[in-house]
């Protein structure tokens, strides 16, 4: 982790924005609002994810390549800055508990048309709902965390699905109980709430995600000037320690 991460201004959110709608054809890149979701779906995983496993569906729902041909000044900005904002996350949610998602008030954004499923979502839930389907994309390119045995991970994950639109009675059940009984009346509560989940959520997987095994060894070491267990009668070091 980058300790001294320096996230990004709006100036450069902005900037991020107009570099990732960009993407050439046919590539479909998430915009910031997704893209943070992501990275934080990303970030509380159960395992460390690195930079060349996830980046590509920044740029791609799809994770296909980017061609060699690209612009490599483009390239290069559009990832400094995807990678300084995933650094800054990371430190956030680990040393401070709490970070600043990146979604638009109402003002800033068009409603979904009639026919788009978000229309279902009450007005609190369509304005989260962006970045919450970020962070489902990186459950479903990396789904290790829903996998965990873990009743409060599950628990933590239905508080973020009540912002997904119903795809099933079980899923409209699940929103009516939600609302119920832990009601988010305005935009503020529904992002303070977003939050405290992503925090929970990365304590519930620390330990699981730095976790180190053990290399075990089925027989002892041999050292170099131990004869080689080949047989040979040489030495290790001149026979299959060389090097």
């Amino acid at each position: 982790m980058t300790a001294n991460a320096q996230d990004l201004s709006d100036a450069e959110l902005e900037e991020l924005q107009g570099l990732l709608a960009r993407t050439p054809e046919p590539f479909e890149p998430l915009d910031v609002v997704m893209l943070d979701g992501f990275l934080a779906s990303v970030i509380v995983q159960p395992v460390l994810l690195a930079p060349e496993a996830w980046l590509p569906h920044v740029f791609d729902f799809d994770a296909q390549p980017l061609p060699e041909d690209v612009d490599p000044a483009w390239r290069e900005r559009t990832v400094a800055l995807v990678l300084r904002r995933h650094a800054a996350l990371r430190r956030q949610i680990a040393e401070d508990g709490w970070f600043d998602p990146v979604v638009l008030e109402p003002d800033d954004w068009n409603p979904p048309a009639t026919d788009d499923p978000a229309a279902s979502l009450n007005p609190v839930s369509q304005a989260v709902y962006p970045w919450v389907a970020g962070f489902q994309l990186g459950l479903d390119a990396f789904p290790d965390l829903l996998e965990q045995p873990d009743t409060d991970i599950d628990l933590a994950l239905a508080r973020l699905y009540r912002h997904l639109p119903p795809m099933s009675d079980e899923d409209r059940e699940l929103i009516a109980t939600m609302d119920r009984d832990l009601p988010l009346a305005t935009l503020d509560d529904a992002i303070d709430d977003l939050i405290q989940v992503v925090v929970e959520l990365s304590d519930l997987t620390e330990k699981r995600r730095y976790q180190v095994e053990t290399v075990r060894r089925d027989t002892p070491k041999v050292g170099r000037n131990d004869p080689c267990p080949c047989g040979s009668g040489r030495k290790y070091k001149a026979c299959h320690g060389k090097g």
